[in-house]
């Protein structure tokens, strides 16, 4: 048996990545920039055992259906394809997130897989190999690599389109992000759909393409002068102009919801007051506010008389990949 564990935390991307170029390989039609996040991530083990006849899946102690599980087979078949390997194997994969958030994460659970699967088979890949490889499962998954900042490089084969981390001089740790549960249910339209009809009809989408490479620019620009501010105005700017790109898609089509409407517009209404706070959302109503450490307990007290406290979840800048020891108690 060959057995690894790993885990991994979710990354929250400020300028946005929306748009694959090769739906198999994932490559993306432009290049992003995260920051990874402390309060939500994955754990995964993966057991590659000659007693099994078929790979089996669970996600949160519930064994997943066959759908589910062909996800996950399709990313192990990978691996083995690159190891000549023929064994099937166990995936038991946990998020670590507040109760009821809604927010549990493909690119948190893909980076852990495969950086499971890595140490399960020994691969001793390099962090480069290892992005390259988690972003085959998903896309986002590939920046969930590294802690903090981290750009995922579009390029243009399977190659060169990997993430790599921003130096930042642990300016990250002065940062923090408030999430802001709006709904937690399931969403109409997944963001790969999403995605792919935004691409296909939206006629806004040449004009995102067109800015987002700028906006790129900008933000490292903000990350290397340690500028809040410019980095919070690019941030919302660029997550605005994503979402823009939905209204135009053939059938049109939104992720906000009058709630996700309600957050923009209050956070409007606490800068206005000199409090500097910039809000974000990816592929679903939930806002995410990016705002400095030292001002997050009054950007909070200014939202709770508008959310619960079970609504309002602070995150701060998280690692990156971690390798977990297997008990014994946990091998098949």
């Amino acid at each position: 048996m060959y057995v690894g564990k790993a885990r991994a935390y979710t990354n929250i991307a400020l300028i946005k990545y929306w748009g694959k170029k090769d739906e198999h390989l994932i490559i993306p039609m432009n290049s992003s920039l995260s920051l990874t996040l402390d309060a939500f991530y994955t754990e995964t083990s993966v057991y590659f055992d000659e007693t099994l006849t078929e790979d089996i899946f669970f996600l949160d102690g519930k064994k997943q259906d066959p759908k589910q599980t062909a996800k996950i087979s399709n990313f192990l078949d990978l691996v083995r394809q690159q190891q000549n390997l023929s064994l099937f194997a166990k995936v038991d994969s946990r998020n670590f997130v507040p109760t009821a958030a809604g927010l549990a994460s493909s690119a948190s659970g893909l980076a852990a897989l495969a950086s499971a699967c890595s140490t399960a088979l020994d691969l001793q890949l390099t962090e480069t190999e290892l992005s390259r490889l988690a972003r085959r499962g998903s896309g986002s998954a590939c920046r969930s690599i590294f802690g903090g900042f981290a750009e995922w490089q579009k390029g243009d084969s399977d190659q060169n389109s990997f993430a790599q981390p921003i130096p930042s001089d642990k300016w990250e740790e002065e940062l923090a992000m408030l999430f802001v549960l709006v709904d937690d249910g399931v969403k109409d339209i997944s963001s790969r759909d999403g995605m792919k009809r935004t691409v296909e009809t939206s006629s806004f989408y040449s004009g995102w393409l067109e800015n987002v490479e700028p906006d790129l620019v900008t933000a490292k620009q903000a990350i290397k002068e340690k500028d809040f501010n410019k980095l919070g105005q690019v941030t919302e700017a660029n997550g605005l102009r994503m979402h823009g790109t939905t209204l135009a898609a053939v059938p049109p089509f939104t992720y906000w919801s009058p709630e996700s409407l309600k957050v923009m517009q209050l956070v409007r209404a606490v800068r206005k007051q000199g409090l500097p706070c910039y809000f974000t959302m990816d592929a679903g109503p939930n806002v995410k506010i990016l705002v400095e450490k030292k001002n997050l307990a009054a950007l909070k007290n200014f939202l709770a008389d508008h959310f619960s406290e079970q609504q309002l979840i602070s995150a701060f800048a998280g690692p990156g990949i971690e390798r977990i020891p297997v008990e014994r108690s946990e091998e098949l």
